[in-house]
């Protein structure tokens, strides 16, 4: 299974876009605090719709509570600091994977990227441009990845509508 992990998110909007996108994929959201808005955050809300409820959501005091009940398990750092991209990483070994990513403002603790420097990876971009990609796109993206390594396990390849606007 995977898992997406915010550390410390600051903009609702993303914080719920995100939701929805692991509403969409069966991932549980795990947020590490503090959040920089309110739950109850009318942007979080309208940027999650009425998904909520189909998202396993787990908070954390701190850093060291969320990894302390993470154990061993896989988890890989999003930083644009990392030399290694997230396609060469592999994701299908039937583990539990954490995708950790940092506060839109200053990304991920530097600390924690030094003692864990094998477990960070990154999107390619061009650096010149941009400072950073969009925070709910990347976790899209890096999710995205792992759930074609495991054949979309779980998700449904086709679907039947009833006003399907490629049939009729």
């Amino acid at each position: 299974m995977n898992h997406i992990v915010l550390f410390e998110p600051q903009i609702p909007a993303n914080t719920g876009n995100i939701a929805r996108t692991c509403a969409a994929t069966n991932t549980p959201l795990h947020l590490i605090e503090p959040l920089g808005f309110s739950t109850d955050d009318k942007h979080l809300k309208r940027a999650g719709l009425d998904y909520w409820h189909d998202v396993s959501i787990t908070y954390y005091p701190d850093l060291t509570s969320f990894l302390t009940s993470i154990a061993d398990e896989p988890l890989h750092l999003i930083t644009k600091f990392a030399e290694r991209i997230y396609t060469d990483a592999a994701y299908n070994d039937g583990r539990n994977h954490y995708f950790m990513f940092g506060k839109e403002t200053t990304g991920l603790p530097k600390e924690l990227m030094t003692e864990r420097r094998e477990d960070c990876l990154r999107i390619p971009m061009n650096d010149e441009h941009v400072r950073s990609l969009n925070l709910s796109n990347t976790a899209a993206l890096v999710l995205y990845e792992a759930l074609r390594q495991q054949q979309f396990s779980g998700l449904d390849l086709t679907h039947h509508y009833d006003n399907d606007k490629l049939k009729g």
